[in-house]
């Protein structure tokens, strides 16, 4: 019986393929050997050779993780950064030493390791900050009900949970994303950011949701445990022996030659509210935000606004509110331009321009503050290889007690991006 040429190739394909593992020159040597004897076609080599260069694309990774692990991903980020950002203080006679310096905004080693049957884990840690990014156990029911046990972000804000800090547009987060969900320093609210919970999200037809049960306290420079002292592992406090509880939900559509999202999201944070945490007083948050693309143009803004039970004394509460809006436009494929207006309201409560805008000097404690931030990045490779750069003009005006007072930060932060 004749065996088909085909099957003679996939064969011989099969063996070379074992054998460029072993010893690649010698496998090349023995494809040009069988050209010469009119074994094989120019054609036939060049489609075998490509066929093994694919297969061999993924190699397998060794892991002592036991037999059930079906797949192991490595991943990473690197951020080298710069800022150069001057303080002026209306009426003061010396202003803040100016930031001028270079750092690692970031550097991330992450591993996903997946067991089939819907069963991950996942690990992320930042080495510039010392910090996790995440650590959690996943369980995949269908794309309706996913469900991780572990650390990571409240599912709170457009920029802070549904935008990664390897896609960001504007190099930082916005002064009013970081206004709310910022740890809490007497002004700002501290909620968001990371949280050690159990997650339940998904979604179908445009339509997401999620859903969290959480310690109240952020606790990614800790070890995670629910206590400083290992001894007494998920005791906690006075202060946070309670939960807080995450929502949010979105839709979004594809139209010709763009798509649309909307949104909104919640936070409720027993004890977590007023100038003194645990003091009894509780912190609520809320956001809503709109992405809207259209062919190269991109627009994005977010709204928040909070109740915080005493949060300006112990006989004031505050409503502090702030939103974003920015608009971005694809020049070229790699080219892009970038514009964003933040705008902070503490209610009495405070803010610092260092509060808003990272790196930048103090200009003292004022009820309002703004920011522009105007620059362009340039996409090397996406979001894998780029280069960003922007310029930042931001002010702060008025005290807590009405007066009358102004500071201002400008200056350029620029970051250089390898994501893996």
């Amino acid at each position: 019986m004749l065996i088909p040429k085909s099957k003679w190739l996939a064969l011989f394909g099969a063996t070379i393929a074992f054998a460029l593992s072993a010893h690649a020159q010698d496998s090349k040597a023995l494809i040009d050997a069988l050209i010469k004897k009119g074994i094989l076609t120019d054609a036939e080599a060049a489609q075998i050779t490509n066929d093994v260069k694919n297969s061999q694309s993924a190699q397998d990774v060794a892991t002592s993780g036991g037999k059930f692990l079906k797949k192991l991903t490595i991943s990473g980020r690197i951020q080298a950064q710069y800022a150069g950002l001057g303080t002026s203080i209306d009426g003061a006679t010396a202003n803040p030493v100016s930031t001028e310096h270079f750092l690692m905004r970031r550097v991330y080693l992450g591993a996903k390791a997946e067991f089939g049957d819907g069963w991950s884990a996942s690990l992320n840690y930042d080495f510039a900050n010392a910090s996790f990014d995440a650590a959690y156990i996943e369980w995949k029911q269908s794309d309706l009900a996913i469900i991780d046990a572990g650390f990571r972000k409240a599912p709170i804000g457009l920029e802070e949970w549904g935008t990664s800090s390897g896609s960001l547009k504007a190099i930082e987060r916005s002064p009013a994303t970081r206004y709310f969900v910022e740890a809490n320093n007497g002004r700002r609210l501290g909620a968001g950011s990371y949280r050690t919970g159990v997650y339940l999200g998904g979604g179908t037809s445009g339509f997401t949701y999620n859903l969290a049960v959480t310690n109240p306290e952020r606790d990614e420079f800790s070890s995670l445990s629910g206590n400083s002292d290992p001894g007494v592992q998920g005791s906690g406090t006075a202060a946070n022996n309670v939960f807080a509880y995450w929502g949010n939900v979105g839709y979004g559509e594809k139209f010709d030659g763009g798509s649309y999202k909307v949104g909104a999201s919640t936070g409720f944070l027993p004890d977590q509210g007023g100038k003194v945490l645990g003091a009894g007083d509780d912190l609520k948050v809320y956001a809503v935000y709109g992405v809207v693309s259209a062919g190269p143009l991109d627009v994005e803004g977010e709204y928040f606004w909070s109740q915080n039970d005493h949060g300006v004394s112990a006989t004031r509460d505050s409503q502090g509110n702030a939103y974003w809006i920015q608009p971005a436009w694809k020049l070229t494929n790699e080219l892009e331009a970038v514009v964003r207006y933040s705008y902070v309201d503490s209610d009495g409560r405070g803010v610092n321009l260092s509060d808003g805008v990272r790196s930048s000097p103090s200009g003292g404690t004022m009820d309002k503050m703004s920011e522009w931030y105007v620059g362009g990045n340039y996409y090397f490779k996406g979001d894998n290889v780029k280069l960003q750069l922007g310029y930042i003009h931001a002010e702060s005006k008025d005290t807590v007690t009405g007066g009358s007072a102004k500071a201002k930060t400008d200056g350029v932060r620029s970051q250089i991006q390898v994501n893996f």
